[in-house]
């Protein structure tokens, strides 16, 4: 360095701010923050030993994150780099990380890289770092007033340890304060300077925790107050609040008082209580506390006491902070009161309080990615197919629609509980059926979907649910079978195959003076939804009957009548049957709807959704079959048709007008049969595919493979295979299914 660039150097550090020229150099020097460098800490004891790892500083401004770098410079033996994150880019980046490799390679000395402001680089950017810190090239030092959880990349977050820095404390900043008043060097030691103490005491309050912010205020005061007569610069209360511009604080906001007294109003506010806020908020106005701090608090009341209860609530208070800002005090004494009142006088729910449900399961469960349709598409959808099954609401009914948008493991879980108080009482039903007609799209997917591992088949089965609108259907299907029920609310209903619930539930809902009776067709389902009614207060839960699903395929709906015995209720009769897909299976559907109307009362209604399995999709219908010969095809779909064509199979043998027919010889009337066509965009995964062309049974029933064997070769069947995949594998295929509603009465007598 030359004569000419040291004097350059000195001059700079000359007419630098006092704060820059006060920054400590060494650990000695630096004042506050004993919770990470002081005596025997970890991170004092790194940096005397030159042994620092990546570190993280985070904190508020002026609390010493660029000071202990500074330090970490002046007593490493490692080269120091700095960069900051505003001003760099991969470029700098790059450049430094290829200096630090050369610089590691020849002379076996590391690289410390200082990162301010490191919230600041993208993800792309914090990235490029990421490797070179990973293997050692680099140790990151990074400062950020930001919490790094939020803003810097998780793996760059895992590889490095994180201090965080509290606001200084008024003794320290006061430290810091007379320190530059007496260093002759770099503070005003040379100068005659006497700060009164209620002046100094002003500076520090106001400084609020920031070594730069009280540096900074006593520069203005020094540099901008000429000498008296006896050539001393005197800093006065008077010249503290105008060197500022802020007015001297008149309330200890470090005493037990200041803290019972906003206990108090907050606990009179939250109690409904008007003339206790009103008592204790002009307790405080009289002690001088800051407006601005009651106007935080109550805005906090108005989140998490108020909260939907009344939806206005945080929109007055918010009005009345900013009506306060514009007119100042007194006259913001109104403001004051007027939110005060509201809150005092508002519903309560403190229903938002379940977001920290939702926190602790973030802190203790394992990391849980995004579902893939719920994930950006604007970069990777192509690539990676991001987004894609995604349910955009605005082009449903009531711009809703159900879909999962819970992580997989979480699916089901409820963290939100309206109450019922004021508006929230009037949202609490929707939220309710909502929620159900979700957890009924997750559990009921579409049969093509079946894995062989626990893991792939949920994965699969959500795949499928995020390409369909299946959700959206059920909730509409639920809906439609219930308003034709004409259920009131003291009606005893029977749901015929609860299934996941989806019509016990509403039914639970619509009559809470009657009853509801849920026939499960298998034991999982059936105390899967006993778990569930355990929520609900005994008297008002379903009653869930479990059927033995050999009995329902023998013995049909006969098995009601042998469960209903053993509890006691032989004879039982009620006001309405409602069921999806209940007889559909049943060998007997003639049988079944004589005893469904055995089982109601005179008058009663009986509304059931069917799926004509006859008229399901055709799987020939899917692919090309243009490549096979023309023998082949036929046999293909002869085949396949022979599927729907079984006189002997339940599932297909019968079609509406067999019901219309079963409905009239049971004596009902007032008989109505709506038949619709349904289509939905069904994925055709792997392991649809697998299970199509599986060489065993599933649930004793032959796959699609077995039928096809009966017309075909084995070396034909793969060649329709290996078309079928080169054509669906991973394909969206429209599914049409279709489906008919059955509602009937019987006479009154």
């Amino acid at each position: 360095m030359d004569l000419f660039t040291h004097a350059q150097k000195e001059a700079i550090e000359r007419e630098a701010p006092l704060a820059a020229r006060m920054r400590p150099r060494t650990l000695d020097e630096f004042v506050g923050q004993e919770h990470i460098v002081g005596p025997g800490r970890l991170l004092r004891r790194a940096i005397q030993a030159d042994q620092l790892s990546s570190v993280i500083f985070y904190g508020p401004p002026g609390t010493g994150k660029t000071t202990l770098a500074a330090i970490i410079a002046n007593t490493t033996r490692s080269h120091f780099e700095t960069l900051n994150a505003v001003l760099a880019g991969v470029a700098d980046i790059r450049r430094v990380t290829q200096e630090a490799q050369k610089r590691r390679a020849l002379h076996g000395q590391r690289t410390i890289l200082f990162v301010d402001e490191v919230h600041r680089w993208n993800k792309a950017q914090q990235d490029a770092l990421l490797p070179w810190v990973e293997n050692g090239t680099v140790i990151m030092i990074g400062a950020t007033t930001e919490n790094p959880y939020f803003t810097v990349n998780r793996p760059l977050v895992s590889r490095s340890r994180i201090f965080q820095l509290k606001p200084l404390t008024e003794a320290e900043l006061t430290i810091i304060a007379r320190r530059a008043l007496a260093d002759p060097e770099r503070g005003y030691g040379k100068l005659k300077v006497e700060v009164h103490e209620d002046a100094l005491a002003h500076l520090v309050n106001v400084a609020n925790g920031d070594a730069r912010g009280v540096l900074n205020a006593l520069e203005l005061a020094v540099e901008t107050t000429p000498p008296d007569e006896r050539g001393v610069i005197v800093v006065d209360m008077a010249v503290a609040e105008e060197s500022i511009q802020r007015r001297a604080v008149l309330y200890d906001k470090d005493g037990d008082y200041h803290y019972d007294t906003i206990s108090a109003f907050i606990k009179s506010l939250r109690g409904s209580d008007p003339d206790a806020a009103l008592y204790w908020l002009a307790k405080m106005v009289y002690a001088g506390e800051d407006p601005r701090f009651i106007f935080r608090r109550m805005l906090i009341l108005a989140g998490e006491d108020v909260g939907l209860a009344d939806p206005n609530a945080i929109r007055v208070v918010a009005a009345c902070a900013e009506a306060f800002d514009r007119v100042g005090l007194p006259e913001g004494n109104f403001h004051l009161a007027e939110a005060a009142l509201y809150l005092a006088t508002a519903p309560k729910s403190n229903s938002t309080l379940a977001f920290f449900d939702a926190l602790s399961v973030v802190e203790q469960e394992r990391e849980s990615e995004v579902p893939p349709h719920l994930k950006d598409s604007s970069r990777d959808q192509e690539g990676f197919g991001h987004g894609q099954g995604y349910l955009y609401p605005h082009a449903y009914r009531e711009h809703w629609v159900a879909q999962q948008y819970l992580p997989e493991r979480l699916q089901g879980r409820v963290f939100y509980q309206p109450s019922d108080q004021g508006y929230e009482r009037l949202i609490r039903e929707q939220v309710a059926r909502r929620r159900e007609a979700q957890l009924a799209a997750m559990v009921e997917s579409p049969p093509e979907v079946l894995t062989f591992t626990p893991r792939e088949r949920a994965h699969d089965r959500w795949l499928q649910r995020a390409v369909s609108n299946a959700g959206e259907q059920l909730g509409r299907i639920r809906d439609r079978v219930l308003d034709a029920a004409r259920l009131q609310r003291h009606h005893r209903v029977l749901d015929l195959r609860a299934g996941s619930g989806l019509l016990t539930w509403e039914v639970l809902r619509r009559t809470p003076e009657g009853g509801t009776w849920a026939l499960a067709w298998d034991r999982d389902t059936g105390e899967g939804l006993r778990q569930q009614a355990a929520r609900i207060p005994e008297l008002e839960r379903p009653v869930v009957l479990i059927a033995d699903p050999a009995a329902i395929s023998e013995r049909g709906l006969e098995e009601l009548e042998t469960l209903l015995k053993l509890r006691g209720e032989e004879g039982l009769q009620f006001d309405a049957i409602v069921g999806r897909n209940a007889l559909g299976p049943l060998p007997d559907k003639a049988q079944a709807l004589q005893l469904l109307s055995r089982w109601l009362c005179p008058g009663g209604r009986l509304s059931l959704v069917e799926t004509i399995v006859r008229y399901s999709q055709r799987l020939y219908e899917l692919v090309d079959l243009s490549p096979l010969e023309n023998d082949l095809r036929q046999r293909i779909i002869e085949a396949e048709e022979e599927v729907y064509a079984a006189l002997t199979d339940p599932l297909v043998n019968w079609e509406a007008a067999d019901l219309r027919r079963g409905l009239e010889a049971a004596g009902f009337d007032d008989i109505a049969l709506h038949e619709e066509v349904q289509e939905v965009e069904v994925l055709v995964s792997p392991a649809t595919l697998e299970r199509w062309f599986s060489s065993e049974m599933e649930r004793g029933r032959p796959s699609y493979a077995q039928h096809l064997l009966r017309r075909t070769t084995a070396d034909e069947l793969a060649q329709v295979k290996a078309l079928f995949e080169r054509q669906l594998a991973g394909q969206t295929v429209p599914w049409r299914t279709r489906i008919v509603f059955v509602v009937a009465q019987l006479p009154t007598r």
